[in-house]
């Protein structure tokens, strides 16, 4: 008999009259805001300006709900499109089923188009938000809990997570992934600030040492999962995606390293007046007329001679 175990809660909605307050929009809510406030102050200190992260987390947010819910749809059709199912849930995000793979992906297209309207590089607007992201992805794997979905095998250790009989599950004592990969996620966020402040990664680096961190850990989560997904060679698609993942992260940062090593000077340029020149400074442009004016007070008049000509200059006597 099992004492102790993390209970799950009996409903994933609240009603708040007729409007539903779903737990698990309210995790990736909360999650996106911290991204987004951790964010902005790590790129200040690199030297960027307040609410740039925010101006270009615009387009990666929704670009990126709409990727992680593509990931979902196509790797899981089955839900959605099999006998007796009805295609029309495969838009009921509030339902649970965002691919990180796609959100980050098609996310990080929402974010190059923000970043070129800024003229910022992607690379460093993407170090400054990658522990961020970690951290927002440990917000949002409690809306698993919340919807009862995405456990792990049955087992009987003292922090298993009691899930109730429903559509597609069996009542039971199951291992918690969602808080296995939340853990994992808290400690990737912590792993690049220290690493970032401790080897000055730049050109990004440091979103890839984030993306090959948590590929690392999502293999092992992955692979304790116990619902529906295709395999390929005895293996879950998403540990197979997660591999690739982590090959390519890490990849690009030795390559990183090589080519382009220290961190970027400048992240943010000064804005350009029209026409390419540069706005010049009101202090600037008083010293200038201050300078202007004691050239002319300096200057002295030249005298004519009594034939119209200019007098000669007094030979030097010295």
């Amino acid at each position: 008999m099992t004492l102790a175990y993390i209970p799950s809660p009996s409903t994933g909605v609240l009603h708040l009259g007729p409007i539903p307050l779903r737990g698990y929009a309210f995790c990736i809510i909360i999650g996106v805001f911290v991204a987004v406030w951790l964010g902005n102050k790590r790129w200040i200190a690199r030297g960027g300006k307040p609410g740039t992260v925010a101006d270009i987390a615009v387009w990666a947010v929704p670009f990126g709900l709409v990727g992680g819910r593509l990931y979902h749809v196509i790797t899981d059709y089955q839900l959605y499109f099999g006998e007796g199912r009805d295609w029309v849930d495969a838009f009921k995000i509030w339902e649970g089923g965002l691919g990180i793979w796609g959100a980050i992906a098609l996310g990080a297209v929402g974010a190059w188009i923000g970043c070129r309207l800024r003229g910022i590089p992607l690379p460093a607007w993407a170090d400054a938000l990658a522990p961020g992201i970690a951290i927002a992805q440990a917000f949002g794997r409690w809306g698993n809990w919340f919807n009862q979905e995405l456990y792990g095998r049955p087992t009987d250790l003292p922090w298993a997570l009691k899930i109730s009989e429903g559509p597609n599950r069996v009542a039971g004592l199951y291992h918690p992934t969602f808080l296995y990969e939340s853990l994992w996620c808290l400690g990737v966020a912590a792993l690049v600030i220290w690493a970032d402040r401790r080897f000055k990664l730049g050109h990004g680096r440091a979103f890839a040492l984030y993306v090959a961190a948590y590929c690392s850990g999502r293999v092992w989560t992955e692979y304790l999962r116990v619902d529906e997904a295709h395999h390929i060679m005895g293996l879950r698609l998403n540990v197979w995606t997660a591999i690739v993942v982590f090959v390519l992260a890490v990849v690009y940062f030795v390559l990183s390293a090589k080519l382009r090593p220290g961190r970027e000077e400048v992240v943010e340029p000064e804005p350009a007046a029209s026409g390419g020149a540069e706005v010049a400074k009101p202090e600037a442009a008083a010293d200038a007329a201050a300078g202007a004016g004691d050239a002319k007070a300096d200057a002295k008049p030249v005298g004519l001679t009594k034939g119209g000509a200019d007098a000669a200059p007094e030979p030097d006597k010295s």
